[in-house]
């Protein structure tokens, strides 16, 4: 899995014993895992083995920097049919070290064993360099609620490849589907004298994820819809029959990432106010409650 490839400095030891070493510059790190199951996160007959590898990295260092941390490495653990070929698995171990690489990071490990279907497991690693972790219980009343990233994109994809529709005529959001693309330098490279509150990755779907700031936190979010809106979605929408307001509301698989950021302050560049914190409880759009869908669901069926 890793010949030919250099570890990152925060490797002490890679493979080759009965365990990795990493480093823990700051005396501490975060730790995310996460898993992949064919045919309900991916599907082989959309993805090609590179986009898989990447997107399994891509969800989990979205998680590490949501918390305001870099990622400094990644176990992996693959269960696999017997009859996978080498190819296969060459493309996932190249998908897995390019967006390690673009996270900063590196493979320091993993186990492979034999399974009905092909699933991979993934273990992040993150050093909190320069500040405290970012929770999501810290938003206050009068935050700005402001996201780096896109929001709707993966759904749109999803509606695309699911639909049977021409995939080269909106082949980003195809993209954006197969291989997310968390923005990870808008969180790792915030200036030092701006606060950001509260955090989180919007995997689920914006309103489920906000939801758990707004939860967490002990306050109440109002979305702008005209704020979040993404007219890019708009040709997409009108083609499959659907409301682009719903994909970036209840979507998720963007990796976008929301924070909350302490009132009076300037955004940094790459991040867009699409709300605000106020007292209270729960989520609303333009002051009222949402009625339509809000995310993903673990244990609802579908894939």
């Amino acid at each position: 899995m890793n010949r030919g490839r250099g570890q990152g400095p925060n490797v002490v030891l890679g493979p080759g014993d009965d365990a990795a070493v990493l480093a823990a510059p700051a005396g501490r790190y975060v730790v995310s895992a996460d898993m992949l199951l064919q045919d309900r996160h991916f599907r082989l007959d959309w993805s090609s083995p590179r986009d898989i590898g990447a997107k399994a990295i891509a969800q989990n260092a979205a998680d590490v920097v949501a918390m305001g941390a870099a990622p400094s490495a990644f176990v992996v653990a693959l269960g696999c049919p017997a009859e996978t070929t080498v190819e296969f698995v060459d493309g996932l171990v190249e998908g897995l070290w390019a967006e390690a690489g673009r996270a900063g990071a590196s493979i320091a490990g993993g186990d492979v064993v034999s399974a009905p279907l092909l699933v991979l497991s993934v273990t992040a690693f993150g050093d909190p360099v320069d500040r405290a972790p970012v929770l999501r219980a810290g938003a206050r009343p009068g935050d700005v609620v402001a996201v780096a990233g896109r929001l709707g994109w993966s759904a749109a994809g999803y509606a695309i490849l699911s639909g049977g529709h021409d995939l080269e005529r909106f082949p980003e959001v195809v993209a954006a589907h197969r291989v997310p693309q968390p923005p990870y330098r808008a969180v790792l490279e915030l200036p030092p004298d701006v606060t950001v509150t509260a955090m989180t990755d919007v995997s689920d779907g914006l309103l489920a994820d906000i939801g758990h700031i707004a939860e967490s936190s002990g306050v109440a979010i109002d979305l702008d819809a005209a704020a979040v809106r993404d007219p890019a979605l708009d040709p997409i929408a009108t083609l499959v029959g659907a409301d682009p307001l719903t994909w970036v509301l209840a979507g998720g698989e963007d990796h976008a990432f929301v924070a909350t950021f302490a009132a009076g302050q300037r955004l940094p560049p790459g991040w867009v106010r699409i709300g605000r914190v106020a007292e209270g409880a729960g989520v609303s759009v333009d002051g009222r409650g949402w009625s339509g869908p809000v995310g993903w669901e673990s244990f609802a069926g579908g894939g």
